[in-house]
């Protein structure tokens, strides 16, 4: 198993970090709205889909994410500037209340996924967001996002060790068994950390040394919730991998739950200092 994921990964390492630092922006939309498809599959077999339709699914939110970025490529970062237009804003600040408000009260609640359309519209929610903020994120330059996605790689792994040697307390033994109090305050410390280097080293100070520490806090927050989301749906639907299509992985739900939750925050919170600069 660990020889398989090693291979995997060293693959995938292979293809998204030329593509992620080469790649023209416009191809760039393309090739994230083919991952995400990838994504709505595996949707759709949590929602109860099977055959055709659950391919129609895949099929269906990869050629929206390709129209959208061909109707709208200043939103791209191709051409003119409109990153933050109406329509932007808005997928992000329904993402934003989904994960912040919508999606605390639903694993409180362990609402079932509902099937069909409103199923496929909490999909629609979940991914499209997260593929707009791959896309925008990348055109700061492709370190920036990757810089981004090193906060949700360190929370997991600062969990992963904090738990491992301090874990007593469940976070949510009904949805996660794994997961402690202890990891997740451990996540939030690396995280910490991880953002207070690059603060120094970069001389990136966008806002107060207090303010950047509480969402860098918050944004380790809304990462677990975005595991632990996707842990209950996996256990709703009584599988242990969205699909595995990553072999030694799982699927691409399961490498990205963190960051459906993690990026459409981080982007609106980045458009709106930019219009508050402007």
């Amino acid at each position: 198993m660990l020889k398989t994921r090693v291979i995997t990964a060293l693959v995938l390492l292979a293809l998204v970090l030329p593509s992620l630092f080469f790649l023209p922006q416009a191809y760039w939309a393309i090739l994230v709205a083919l991952f995400i498809g990838v994504g709505a599959w595996e949707w759709g077999g949590l929602i109860g889909m099977g055959g055709a339709a659950r391919s129609a699914l895949g099929v269906s939110l990869a050629a929206l994410c390709a129209i959208v970025s061909l109707l709208a490529p200043a939103a791209m970062g191709v051409g003119a500037d409109g990153l933050a237009a109406p329509w932007v804003l808005l997928a992000y600040g329904v993402a934003a209340v989904f994960w912040c408000l919508v999606v605390p009260v639903w694993m409180a609640k362990k609402w079932p996924m509902p099937r069909a359309w409103p199923g496929m519209l909490v999909g629609l929610v979940v991914l499209f967001p997260t593929w707009l903020a791959l896309v925008q994120l990348r055109v700061p330059g492709p370190g920036v996002l990757l810089a981004i996605l090193a906060v949700v790689w360190i929370a997991d792994i600062a969990a992963y060790f904090s738990g491992k040697a301090f874990g007593k307390h469940k976070l949510a033994p009904a949805i996660s068994p794994g997961k402690t109090w202890e990891g997740a305050i451990g996540a939030g410390l690396g995280v910490a950390l991880y953002g207070s280097v690059l603060r120094i080293v970069y001389g990136f100070e966008p806002v107060g040394m207090p303010l950047w520490i509480l969402c860098l806090l918050a944004v380790t927050a809304i990462s677990i919730v975005g595991d632990l989301y996707e842990s209950l749906l996996k256990r709703q639907a009584g599988i242990k991998d969205s699909s595995n299509v990553l072999p030694g992985h799982g699927g691409v739900l399961d490498r990205i739950d963190s960051l459906t939750s993690t990026l459409p925050v981080v982007a609106l919170l980045w458009l709106l200092l930019l219009k508050g600069q402007a």
